[in-house]
């Protein structure tokens, strides 16, 4: 099964979470009060979650004047990938990071970190830079974005299940105690199901996105070498803006998960990333 279908199936999957959630806390009305709500939802992500995911780190676009270098770098990289060359953005943060954001190749961008620029060599930040270009060039930006959405819908919807269930038991009858249970019960079940649906998503992207980057670089050790340091120094300087609903856009997690948590984590272990690059001829 190829990671684009299992991206097709996670998403059909918490979709039908959301209409599910929306019955089990309305009825027929619930369903469509969720359905309505997805699609509302859906279409706001699709054209605004790059202006969104921007503003919220503060990025600003850069012109091939002020930073020349990257520019070259991104043309080259997209004219390999065969898709317009995205904008470029900064972001201001010491935290050594980069993410891709849009809704499709033609209105998609890159950001990277001041951090990053001064951590990597050229070859490093190429490599970083074509991993991002992966991402947009296998359309992963939209889907992740949509993913992040949908999360949210049913985390927000299960909170709607749970409130029914507790204060509307006391209005229904013995028989209806059966689906005040199922409520309680998917209004628990519900986040954790979508958190790791979304966490299945990215992890799938992030390997076809390393696998993309080295073919557009054509050095998948400069790709390697570039996660091998943003692992280390990503310890040591976290964003300062963190958000868990962005966390699996960036090129590596940008949270700082411990203990149980990691079991969550929306990226695949940075050992086995290292180790398929290598792999690579």
């Amino acid at each position: 099964m190829t990671s684009q279908l299992k991206t097709v199936i996670l998403l059909s999957v918490l979709s039908g979470l959301i209409m599910l959630m929306g019955g089990l806390a309305g009825g027929e009305q619930g369903l469509i009060i969720a359905f309505v709500f997805a699609l509302v939802m859906n279409l706001g992500s699709y054209w605004f979650s790059d202006k969104i995911v921007l503003s919220m780190y503060s990025a600003r676009e850069v012109n091939p004047a002020d930073a020349p270098m990257l520019h070259r770098m991104v043309e080259e990289l997209a004219a390999n990938a065969g898709i317009p060359k995205p904008r470029v953005c900064v972001v201001p943060e010491e935290a050594p990071n980069a993410f891709a954001t849009g809704r499709n190749p033609a209105h998609a961008v890159v950001a990277v970190t001041e951090g990053i620029l001064r951590l990597l060599d050229s070859e490093e930040l190429r490599g970083v830079l074509a991993h991002e270009i992966g991402h947009i060039a296998n359309r992963d930006i939209l889907i992740q974005s949509v993913a992040s959405v949908l999360a949210s819908v049913v985390m927000f919807l299960a909170n709607m299940a749970r409130f029914a269930a507790v204060f509307g038991g006391n209005n229904r009858s013995r028989s209806g105690g059966g689906n005040a249970l199922a409520g309680i019960l998917m209004a628990l079940l519900a986040p954790l199901a979508a958190t790791l649906i979304q966490m299945a998503i990215s992890r799938s992207r992030e390997y076809l996105a390393d696998a993309s980057g080295a073919r557009f670089c054509r050095n998948p050790r400069s790709l390697a070498s570039a996660l091998d340091k943003l692992q280390n120094y990503s310890r040591q300087i976290p964003l300062r803006r963190e958000s868990a609903s962005t966390a699996h856009m960036f090129i590596v997690n940008p949270l700082n998960a411990q203990s149980l948590s990691k079991l969550f984590s929306t990226h695949p272990p940075m050992e086995e990333r290292i180790a398929r690059l290598l792999r690579m001829k």
